[in-house]
């Protein structure tokens, strides 16, 4: 499957179908650590595993992502898409079952099913989206992300309360099983370019990682994702987790709290996405966004529970559309540097690192709240490498601009 230069004049169709799956999937992967303060007490084991079980999430969504390539030339962006909701499904129905290796299987099924869906919504993307929408169109698709932990954190602790966090778990696995079942009438349209015949096997795994590896300018960005995914995943994971134990917040506020820090990452993706096509550029917004998610990791470190609550959900706003909020302007600019015919490969390599930095990254901060018995300190730390970000990506620009200036007669 080829990818075709030629684009198409609009775009819509393929945006609305991959955003719905994007929010479907994330709703999916972000809902039991929504509930974690009350799964914990009930399965007798620390909210705080809710870190681990983040990990074991993006372990399956790094061999996800490393087959997406090889699966969407194959069989197709959406029977891809499909089957990646099904296995989110799945994992959540594993895990209402209360044993904790198969809730382990499960977060490594859901995992499985969540990484192939950005590579594919990114080939649907990069040919059908003009050139000069590229961040903006990208940044409406990844959305989906913080759409679907809004619809996490303000349905599932309302739902869990009155049918159990069983059912709550249940409820959103259906919701991803009517999600594929709806995406099957664009199939055949969307679908046209696979390759039946395509090789599919482990042999495939390492070639999105080979041609991330030999791109210096896809190498970087790799790099920075790692550190990027990183600290967006610890501030969905434990934001509730710090705000009820640490700042007093009921459950159902805390949850409220993190729908606006999603929200937030909502408007921050369009936003920015908009502002990177309209002049600053995708390396210089990304720049930016690094440097303000340091400044929002120390205020959040710093809030105390005196704090007034328009300054918490102010920080967790602003902290939201950053943190959130570099997605769709950096996977724009993953595939502006691709080599022609390969975006859903080399956004699959990309995106291995990005959930490498999501499978270490929680269990870490895990580990560091753990040992020193406050939250505080993982957010404090998280500033360090988003310093490193912020000077690697405006080197980056640099070299951007200088490979510009060379290709001009």
């Amino acid at each position: 499957m080829t990818q075709p230069s030629e684009r198409s004049t609009s775009g819509w169709p393929e945006l609305l179908i991959t955003l719905a799956i994007q929010a479907m999937a994330s709703m999916a992967v972000l809902t039991l650590p929504v509930v974690a303060p009350v799964i914990g007490p009930a399965l007798h084991i620390s909210p705080t595993y809710a870190g681990l079980y983040i990990g074991v999430v993006y372990v399956g969504a790094m061999a996800g992502s490393l087959a997406a390539g090889a699966v969407v030339e194959r069989w197709g962006p959406v029977r891809v898409s499909q089957g990646s909701l099904m296995l989110c499904a799945i994992g959540l129905a594993l895990c209402c079952t209360g044993i904790l290796s198969l809730m382990a299987l499960g977060a490594l099924l859901m995992g499985m099913g969540y990484g192939p869906i950005t590579p594919a919504s990114s080939y649907l993307l990069a040919r059908s989206t003009p050139p000069h929408r590229m961040s903006l169109m990208f940044s409406l698709k990844q959305t989906g992300v913080p759409l679907g932990g809004i619809m996490a954190g303000a349905l599932v602790p309302g739902l869990m309360l009155v049918v159990g966090w069983r059912w709550g778990l249940g409820s959103v696995a259906l919701i991803c099983v009517a999600c594929a079942v709806l995406a099957q009438g664009l199939r055949a349209r969307l679908d046209e370019q696979r390759n039946p015949s395509s090789a599919v096997g482990p042999g495939k795994l390492a070639e999105p990682v080979r041609l991330v590896a030999g791109h210096v300018r896809l190498r970087s960005l790799a790099l920075c994702s790692f550190f990027l995914s990183a600290v967006q995943l610890c501030l969905t994971t434990y934001t509730v987790i710090y705000l009820n134990s640490e700042l007093g917040f009921g459950l159902v506020a805390a949850g409220f709290a993190l729908s606006v820090c999603q929200l937030a990452g909502v408007i921050g993706r369009v936003v920015w996405g908009h502002i990177a096509d309209k002049g600053l550029g995708a390396t210089r917004t990304l720049t930016l966004l690094a440097l303000i998610i340091v400044f929002c990791c120390v205020g959040i470190a710093l809030l105390q529970a005196t704090t007034p609550l328009v300054v918490v959900l102010a920080l967790l706003a602003v902290f939201g559309a950053t943190a959130i909020g570099w997605n769709g302007v950096f996977l724009a600019e993953v595939a502006r540097q691709a080599p022609s015919g390969f975006t859903s490969l080399a956004t699959g390599g990309v995106s291995a690192f990005t959930f490498l930095g999501v499978v270490i990254g929680p269990p870490l901060f895990a580990l560091l709240a753990s040992t020193t018995g406050s939250y505080r300190i993982g957010y404090a730390a998280l500033a360090i490498p988003m310093a490193w970000c912020g000077l690697r990506l405006w080197r980056l620009h640099k070299d951007n601009m200088q490979a510009a200036s060379e290709l001009k007669p």
